[in-house]
């Protein structure tokens, strides 16, 4: 067996899932989910994903799409591969993506609640409602108070109702609205409910604000931010959003492209060739 990385421990064959004393490699439905605590095990973890499957948690980069970051790991494992809900490309953070049969149970993550944390700029708003479109300004200088702001979050707590950003991968008479919108076409997205169980002010330098948001499947962070600047009556977009957690895994324990690299490269006899 090939030595290991500092950052891919080696561990024996034989071994239960067992990356460290008194830490068990997590499984979901009997298959085995590499983090960042359970490196160590990758071979033990490799061997289920090539002969059954396997998830793992990746820390998506900036730039990159949801489907980029799957073929990645696709292209490291030669494995099919699927993630268990999008990011869009200014987003970084969690994604679950499961290898092999794997594939078949990412749903199972996919109605878990998820958190955010994100920055919005008020006063200004862009066709994407993030920082992907040229900003239209609506007030050049912001004049919100922190009592006002609060006022304006209550409102978006619970049970709401929200509509889709216009730039969205949900469809609309079988087209994704993305598709729509680039092509011109004239439609307004159907409102649907969604949840948010936490939304709490992080920060407040004007014009930007800073969120954490706990909410259900389904929710779009850039709607609440531009329900929020409509609210304000100054307009607002996302300039930054990161996903932390979905459930109980948590982006800490996420490993980046580079990390995960990493381990493949240590182990490469051990990966199947062409």
């Amino acid at each position: 067996m090939p030595s290991a990385s500092p950052n891919c421990s080696t561990s024996s064959a034989n071994s239960p899932l067992r990356p460290s004393p008194g830490r068990m490699m997590r499984q979901h439905r009997g298959m085995p989910i590499l983090e960042r605590s359970s490196r160590e095990a990758y071979p033990l973890w490799l061997r289920s994903a090539q002969s059954a499957g396997a998830f793992l948690l990746l820390d998506k980069p900036r730039g990159w799409t949801s489907f980029e970051a799957v073929a990645f790991v696709r292209r490291q494992l030669r494995r099919r591969a699927g993630h268990a809900g999008t990011l869009d490309p200014l987003a970084t953070g969690l994604l679950i993506v499961g290898i092999g049969t794997a594939t078949k149970l990412l749903t199972d993550f996919q109605q878990l609640p998820k958190t955010y944390v994100t920055t919005l700029k008020l006063g200004a708003i862009t066709e994407t409602d993030d920082a992907e479109a040229p900003e239209q300004v609506l007030c050049p200088e912001v004049r919100v108070t922190e009592q006002e702001l609060q006022q304006v979050l209550e409102r978006f707590r619970g049970e709401i109702s929200q509509t889709p950003p216009r730039y969205a991968a949900v469809k609309y008479r079988g087209k994704r609205l993305y598709e729509l919108a680039r092509a011109g076409v004239q439609f307004q997205p159907l409102p649907r409910r969604v949840t948010i169980f936490e939304l709490e002010l992080q920060g407040m330098e004007l014009p930007y604000v800073q969120l954490r948001i706990v909410c259900s499947a389904g929710t779009y962070v850039r709607a609440i931010a531009r329900d929020i600047g409509t609210a304000l009556g100054c307009g607002a977009y996302v300039v930054e959003l990161r996903r932390s957690a979905i459930g109980e895994y948590r982006v800490e324990e996420a490993l980046t492209p580079e990390e995960f690299t990493q381990c493949t490269a240590s182990y490469a006899p051990l990966h199947p060739v062409g």
